[in-house]
């Protein structure tokens, strides 16, 4: 049973068909609340003692007893199908204390912190969209009813402040969509609640403005400077003046026909006039559609996964045409910058890499060198995550032709696909960052900016692995940049991701602190299964064993496409030694991409705590060409430390084995 929790207002749980869990007595509400605080850590339970009594040292024996009587009575109410004496797999005892082991997605205040975190890198209608949900989820104040405890205090504050900072992005996201008239009843009242919030004032003006209301909006104006005065002792700051000024002078950047709508105008003009002017079978209908799926996969949301399932029907009817040359066009000109390299859907890979060799084989000879290479570079993206010699021949013949044909778009897409083709063996690291190198000086002097930014992402990971991290910051910050000023929202999918890593890495954050980063990172909705099924769980795993913390790997949890490799050591966290040795004896090779060094690191430590001398081996043999990089820091999600350190341990175990 999945069980779900509300802090945003009363304290509350429910079970998986939607129905409230009845969660008995107040002191019941606050040790759960308590356990939600802390995000998965342990809390003591002399800590729990001290917060839920205000004087328990008449008494503190009894208030032990207590607070284990209350626990008691929740692990009945959360996990009432426990069988008896079965450990807690939701309120679990560990050390000195408990921990409430919710999911990431299991407790509304975290959704809403994740959805609010999403929100800024969404388009205006994704973002209106996320905030929207992520808004209705409140049912009253944070902890409602523990107002007045210390322990909810600071957690209470910070909800209640990110609320209103949600109210104000919603607001932005309405007026970037013309849609001022609504934004106005809202922050309205969001002002009179809170009038110290300069940002808000400058909203609800230019929402009034943008409905022709130019004497409220300056009303507004001069009510913020009349409270900000009299209650703060403050002025306005820059942005209202200036606001102020604009409306006086009826600035034209005020005007939202000058930015948002107008593009809309536009737009709904030139489709229909290509509606009207193409025939509706005609051929340029076909390549016109792929630069609309190019667009299309960079924009974020369903995006991506749409623009793939509309790439293959648009393959397919090339085909049925019977136009070599076309269908050439129609694949080759789908150059969407890829960065991950694992294949997100492998049938359709399959499909677009059949058609583009049938495409290749068909093309007349003498010629076409450009649609050969596109195609080509298309074989080499299309078939990563394995070691086929012919994706590294495609990638190399591409990366010649575009050289020879001196064509910079077309030179970049080839890079990619070589870039695809350097996971052949472990180590190459320094290899893929001249890769990044040479694609963010061609696409900057080009104005290639979606391979620009693909050129900063590939060296944010080559940088990572090889443990320059002062470096990898300065990609993440610049693909953060590009991305910003040309809306390519599915590049934060990556900085936030390393940005998790790299508070892992520098080991001084707390673990709850990290994991609350990974959560809010994760990729949920980007249409990248790859990214979304089996990474966050194996990011936290590797997480716990850098760090050398117990493992608790939760039987249920979804590996995803990395379940061979982290099977031995789930079986041996659960003291299923031969179990482990025969699923260790079965475990393939891991594929050729960014995560093969961690992949082989768990096999490793597997291995050493069976004794498997053959899995020590052939660990041992992949590995060594990686030693000077950091394992799985190359994929800018995870890392599981030194690569030297895991060879030291397996020379050690062999030098025990002999």
């Amino acid at each position: 049973m999945r069980v779900t929790f509300g802090v945003l207002g009363p304290v509350a749980a429910w079970d998986s068909a939607g129905d409230a869990i009845a969660l008995r007595g107040p002191r019941h509400r606050a040790v759960l609340a308590r356990l939600i605080v802390a995000r998965r850590r342990v809390v003591p339970v002399t800590r729990l003692v001290e917060d839920l009594w205000e004087d328990p040292s008449p008494d503190a024996v009894d208030a032990v007893g207590a607070v284990r009587t209350f626990v008691a009575a929740l692990r009945r109410a959360l996990e009432p199908e426990r069988p008896p004496r079965a450990p807690a797999r939701l309120l679990v005892t560990e050390g000195p204390g408990y921990a409430l082991r919710a999911e990431p997605g299991a407790v509304d205040a975290w959704c809403f912190e994740d959805s609010v975190t999403a929100a800024a890198t969404l388009p205006p209608a994704e973002a209106l969209a996320r905030l929207e949900e992520a808004l209705d989820r409140w049912r009253g104040p944070a902890y409602a009813e523990f107002a007045d405890e210390d322990w909810a205090r600071a957690e209470r504050s910070r909800l209640t402040e990110l609320r209103l900072h949600a109210v104000e992005r919603r607001a932005e996201a309405r007026l970037a969509l013309g849609l001022a008239a609504e934004a106005v009843p809202d922050l309205d009242a969001h002002v009179s609640g809170h009038p110290w919030r300069e940002d808000a004032w400058r909203l609800l003006a230019l929402a009034l403005y943008r409905t022709g209301r130019q004497g409220d909006a300056l009303a507004v104006l001069r009510r913020a400077r009349t409270l900000l005065v009299e209650q703060l002792g403050v002025d306005p700051g820059p942005r209202l003046r200036r606001l102020e000024a604009d409306i006086l002078g009826q600035a034209r950047h005020l005007d939202p026909d000058s930015a948002t709508a107008g593009a809309a105008r536009v737009w709904a003009r030139a489709a229909a006039a290509y509606d009207r002017a193409v025939a509706s079978g005609a051929r340029a209908r076909l390549e016109s559609t792929v630069g609309l799926l190019r667009n299309l996969a960079v924009t974020g949301a369903g995006g991506l996964e749409e623009s793939r399932r509309h790439r293959v029907a648009a393959v397919a009817a090339a085909e049925e045409l019977g136009d070599a040359e076309l269908t050439a066009r129609v694949i080759g000109a789908y150059d969407v910058p890829a960065i991950w390299t694992r294949v997100d859907d492998p049938e359709q890979a399959a499909r677009v890499l059949a058609a583009a060799e049938r495409a290749l084989a068909a093309l007349p000879p003498g010629g076409h060198e450009a649609a050969r290479a596109r195609l080509l570079a298309t074989i080499a993206v299309e078939s990563r995550g394995g070691r086929t010699a012919r994706g590294l021949q495609a990638a190399r013949q591409a990366e010649r032709l575009a050289r020879d044909l001196d064509d910079p778009a077309l030179l970049a897409f080839a890079l990619n696909g070589v870039f695809m083709q350097t996971f052949h063996r472990t180590g190459l690291a320094a290899r893929r960052d001249g890769i990044g190198a040479e694609l963010v000086a061609l696409s900057a002097r080009h104005g290639l900016v979606t391979f620009e930014v693909l050129g900063h992402l590939i060296r944010l990971q080559a940088r990572g692995a090889l443990g320059d991290f002062p470096a990898a910051d300065r990609h993440a910050e610049a693909a953060d940049r590009l991305a910003g000023r040309n809306e390519l929202p599915l590049t934060g999918v990556f900085t936030r991701l390393y940005r998790a890593m790299r508070l892992a890495e520098a080991g001084r954050a707390p673990q709850a602190e990290v994991e609350a980063a990974y959560a809010a990172a994760r990729p949920d909705g980007a249409g990248m299964p790859g990214l979304e099924r089996g990474l966050p769980p194996l990011a936290l795993l590797c997480l716990r064993v850098r760090r050398d913390l117990p493992l608790r790997i939760d039987g249920h949890t979804d590996w995803g496409p990395y379940e061979p490799w982290v099977l031995p050591l789930a079986l041996l966290d659960r003291d299923r030694r031969d179990e482990a040795a025969a699923a260790l004896r079965a475990v393939p090779d891991p594929p050729g991409d960014l995560l093969q060094e961690a992949l082989w690191c768990l096999v490793a430590r597997a291995a050493i705590a069976v004794g498997d001398r053959e899995a020590m081996e052939r660990a041992r043999a992949a590995l060594v060409p990686a030693a000077a990089e950091l394992a799985g820091a190359g994929s800018g999600v995870l890392s599981l430390g030194p690569v030297s350190g895991h060879l030291g341990d397996l020379a050690a175990a062999l030098r025990r084995t002999r």
